[in-house]
């Protein structure tokens, strides 16, 4: 079956960085999207970043923009999400999902993870 694993959430102060990484497993991972959400304290599940199979299209939640950055590595089944210039509103769980098309990870992701919090202190 289908399972997203996500590692590297943790504590970091404002300002910090951190940088997540989901292994995919049971799937054909270059054939599908990937994305990332999170869903803070009494928030709703928001999207976060999305990348397509080949990597080459990416696409970023206004209040993320210039701060995190998505990638993936095919070889490996791994999708990474880099976030710098924490703040404190970053603070989260934050889950992977995939889909087979980017349009679709955006809206309707087919498999999550279990989730990986991420807080930040001010």
């Amino acid at each position: 079956q289908v399972q997203l694993v996500e590692s590297g959430g943790g504590l970091v102060q404002a300002g910090g960085s951190l940088r997540l990484s989901c292994a995919a497993s049971g799937l054909s991972f270059n054939s599908y999207a990937m994305g990332w959400f999170r869903q803070g304290p009494g928030k709703e599940r928001e999207f976060v970043a999305g990348v397509s199979w080949s990597g080459r299209i990416t696409y970023y939640a206004d209040s993320v923009k210039g701060r995190f950055t998505i990638s993936r590595d095919n070889a490996k089944n791994t999708v990474l999400l880099q976030m710098n210039s924490l703040e404190p509103e970053d603070s989260a769980v934050y889950y992977c999902a995939t889909a087979q098309s980017i349009a679709a990870v955006r809206t309707t992701p087919e498999y999550w993870g279990q989730g990986t919090q991420v807080t930040v202190s001010s």
